[in-house]
């Protein structure tokens, strides 16, 4: 497939880098406190249910207004992707900016209501501002079409990796505002509203920096052409594309398993360690910091001698190495075998093995899509491929949560992930010859 040679510009490569750390901070202060604030409503909305029962109800309900972001970004990225391959990047970007700021406001405003005083509107409020942050922050294909726009084919996948450390940043910083916050907060409901208008802050500065420093570079002469708003092309050439459908599917199945890991993570740590919900924010943080070593430093280094291929192989193998690891301290917790200490360190070198791979593989899947891709329709190939995400982050924690309660030794949702990517191994010779 021919692709005209964009000029590198490597001004818009650090703008966008910043905008999406500062932006994907702001989601990653306020993701960890939803589950630990949600009790509180949900006592207050069915206050004659006995605590077994609220359980039940709570779960669900706090399931779907976490999930309603994803959704939203699974409807949508595709649909920013398409509209910037037609009015250009920083219209686009701008726009998920700005109205990011609004929705984390709303999130404050929601989250400082007390439950005694008006939980539905609390609840509402609440869902209205995840799923408009959801639509606000469905313009991450539209970064990494700034990244297509500005990039040789050869130098893809290490720009696609600075997006990638942009959510290590995120996901290192954001969980430890929260966690911080709770320190000084003693109410978790407050500490979720004060982080909200946190995020707002910090998503203005991202729009201030984008207004003040992005230039747009959707290249000229490149004509999207007049598709309709909800139009089916893109997903029927990714499908039809032996070059870039198998990507996409592996690029699902990892994304799935790495989503059904985080959901499961903070009850991991309780039931193997003892470790309470608040310290989890710090096992969350770790997989952020080896996320920005991987991607930040070790990725970039063997980027000039491994293709994409290879650094997808290699995640998959390694991927499926770590999350057996995390079985592996299911089972000694389950069966009483080993120490504390052997549990813990097993558990951190199986975190950051996952983490690695994760780290090697999405920015490679993202690269190859993207250089697989029509000029024409880079932002809604790419959006198509956001979208397969999106979903396996709807996927993931509902899968993940029903496999771990489904038995006493928590390991079933390790051992199908790591079942699932392997299975992947037998498509990367067909993988190979798209190139």
């Amino acid at each position: 497939m021919s692709e005209t040679t964009p000029p590198v510009n490597k001004s818009a490569l650090w703008i966008v880098f910043l905008i999406v750390v500062v932006d994907l901070l702001g989601f990653g202060i306020v993701l960890p406190l939803l589950p630990v604030t949600g009790d509180e409503y949900i006592s207050a909305l069915f206050p004659n249910l006995d605590k077994a029962n609220r359980d039940r109800v709570a779960g669900p309900i706090i399931g779907l207004l976490m999930a309603s972001f994803s959704l939203m970004q699974f409807v949508f990225a595709p649909i920013w992707g398409r509209v910037s391959d037609r009015i250009g990047r920083r219209p686009v970007l701008l726009v998920g900016l700005g109205g990011s700021i609004v929705c984390y406001v709303l999130f404050g405003y929601a989250a400082a209501i007390a439950p005694e005083e008006n939980a539905v509107l609390a609840m509402t409020l609440l869902f209205v501002a995840r799923i408009g942050a959801g639509i606000a922050g469905a313009t991450i294909p539209t970064a990494q079409a700034v990244i297509a726009d500005t990039t040789t084919p050869e130098k893809r996948k290490t720009g696609m990796a600075m997006i990638g450390a942009a959510f290590g940043i995120a996901f290192t910083a954001g969980p430890l505002l929260g966690a911080l916050a709770l320190r000084f907060v003693s109410s978790e409901r407050l500490a979720m509203s004060y982080t909200g208008y946190l995020a707002a802050g910090l998503s203005l500065v991202a729009l201030v920096l984008a207004l003040t420093l992005l230039p747009e570079t959707r290249r000229p002469g490149i004509a999207a052409g007049h598709r309709k708003w909800l139009d089916v092309s893109a997903l029927k050439l990714v499908l039809a594309s032996s070059a870039i459908a198998p990507v996409v599917l592996i690029f699902f199945l990892a994304t799935l398993g790495f989503g059904s890991f985080e959901t499961t993570l903070a009850m991991l740590v309780r039931d193997t360690l003892g470790i309470e919900k608040r310290n989890a924010y710090w096992f969350f943080a770790y997989s952020g910091l080896v996320l920005i070593i991987v991607q930040g430093g070790i990725y970039r280094r063997l980027a000039k001698k491994w293709s994409e291929v290879t650094f997808i192989v290699t995640g998959i193998v390694l991927v499926a190495v770590g999350i057996i690891g995390l079985a592996g301290v299911a089972y000694l917790a389950y069966s009483g075998i080993g120490s504390y200490g052997l549990r813990l360190t097993l558990m951190l070198v199986a975190m950051a093995v996952a983490v690695t791979a994760f780290a090697f593989l999405t920015p490679s899947a993202q690269a190859l899509v993207s250089r697989r891709a029509p000029a024409d329709k880079q932002g809604e190939v790419l959006g198509i491929n956001q979208s397969a995400a999106a979903m396996a982050r709807i996927l993931g924690p509902i899968v993940g949560l029903s496999l771990y309660k489904l038995t006493e030794s928590h390991m079933l949702p390790f051992i199908l992930g790591a079942v699932l990517l392997l299975a992947m191994l037998p498509m990367i010779p067909r993988i190979r010859r798209g190139e």
